[in-house]
């Protein structure tokens, strides 16, 4: 059978690059993006990425993570993620990504919600951005490699019991049928269903809708986190965050008479419930965060981005709190997977926010999302170089693309599909 590359990865946030980076040069690759190569939610993460400060912290980096995710993550899971992280740091180190540093040229570290300890590397607050640049810098100069832009992901190509490839639409709009022994779902959350988010708008779970079609198992559809702190505006649009790191730093929150009601260091889902009740007794759209405690050597060194954002839209943090409210922000639901990334579909991996490898539990630490994306792209990458993923392809099919011509209504599908299984599974869980 004629395939047109080994590899197809969908979607180019750092689970994506990272897989196609850890790949063998020998391999073909397709990366496939729905808009730019750059608009993912990997590159809009502020806060940092976790690391292990040496043996002495493993015990309570695993706790903390599990304490966040009200203990329902798989420990083995967690256990990858945390023993990985001081190589994923090194190797991106390796690659030029500019962490923060001391005075004495030392990393610098800090501290976010749920964290009993600083363990997190930064730069400024745009430590996504820094991330995914770096990383799409050396995809891109793979010859291995071919980024796709505008190309949307619309189906599977299978037979039921392992994955030959994608149907997709070109930039033209044309239908393509790809075909590839290994296909990686690395296409993000589910924020693009949600009027306040902070993902994206076409980040809109369909390679989860698409796996369900395909009886692919997916888990913990109702586990999705929101953060705590996001601007508040009337205005239509992304949600703009305010890191979690700023309340690391030490910003305080105030209620309607600029009172602290609460321990701003709170993990994200009980923060989120104590505003929402905070914003409901004072009957307000949101409650204030006041950065000025944080003084304005690092406001302006740690925080720029945000101070300037905030400065556009009227605000001065150096002189007055922030209005904040609540938003969508993170799944920690998915396409069920295993430590090496491997779904219930033979040839069909997934990593990143569209899958789930227990990390997370309930709730995801601070921070723990670049690393876990990493981490477990990787496990990816070695399992597709390794293991025997690729054997036994894919009969040729051939699918009838007139069921794709009307893409207005599959994407409605999906989304119908996707809100009635996640609703269905908050249901059952209540």
């Amino acid at each position: 059978m004629h395939y047109d590359c080994d590899v197809i990865i969908v979607g180019t946030g750092a689970a994506g690059l990272y897989c196609a980076l850890n790949l063998p040069p020998q391999l073909r690759v397709q990366l496939l993006t729905k808009k730019k190569a750059d608009e993912s939610d990997s590159y809009l993460a502020q806060g940092g990425i976790c690391v292990l400060r040496g043996e002495e912290d493993y015990t309570d980096f695993f706790e903390d993570t599990l304490k966040a995710g009200h203990y329902e993550n798989d420990r083995l899971a967690v256990d990858q993620m945390i023993r990985s992280s001081g190589h994923v740091v090194t190797d991106l180190l390796a690659r030029g990504v500019r962490f923060e540093r001391e005075g004495d040229g030392s990393l610098a570290f800090t501290r976010e919600g749920a964290h009993t300890r600083p363990r997190i590397l930064y730069h400024k607050d745009i430590t996504g951005q820094e991330i995914t640049c770096s990383l799409l810098r050396d995809v891109w100069a793979l010859p291995n490699v071919t980024i796709r832009e505008h190309v949307t992901m619309l189906d599977l190509l299978t037979d039921g019991k392992r994955c030959g490839g994608l149907i997709v639409s070109t930039p033209q709009g044309e239908l393509e049928v790809l075909r590839a022994p290994i296909v990686v779902l690395c296409c993000g959350g589910l924020g693009g269903l949600y009027t306040h988010t902070t993902n994206f708008s076409h980040i809109t779970g369909d390679a989860l809708a698409i796996a369900m079609k395909h009886d692919v198992e997916v888990e913990h559809l109702d586990y999705i986190q929101i953060h705590p702190t996001t601007l508040y505006t009337q205005q239509p649009g992304r949600s703009f965050l305010i890191s979690e790191s700023v309340r690391g730093e030490g910003a305080l929150l105030y209620n309607k008479n600029m009172e602290r009601f609460t321990d701003e260091l709170l993990p994200r889902d009980k923060l989120t419930q104590v505003i929402f009740q905070q914003m409901e007794k004072d009957g307000t759209s949101y409650v204030w965060e006041d950065m000025r405690p944080l003084g304005e050597d690092i406001i302006l060194s740690h925080f720029p981005n945000i101070y300037q954002h905030c400065l556009s839209k009227g605000i001065n943090v150096l002189e007055e709190p922030i209005p904040v409210v609540p938003a969508q922000h993170y799944f920690m639901g998915g396409i069920k997977v295993n430590l090496s990334s491997q779904t219930s579909m033979k040839g069909l991996y997934a990593c990143g926010e569209t899958s789930c490898n227990g990390v997370h539990g309930r709730n995801r630490l601070a921070s723990n999302s670049l690393l876990e994306s990493l981490v477990f792209a990787r496990r990816a990458a070695e399992d597709i170089t390794f293991g025997q993923s690729h054997v036994g392809g894919c009969p040729d099919l051939s699918p009838d693309l007139s069921d794709y011509g009307d893409m207005d209504a599959l994407f409605a599908g999906y989304r119908e599909t996707l809100l009635t299984a996640i609703e269905r599974t908050r249901d059952h869980h209540e």
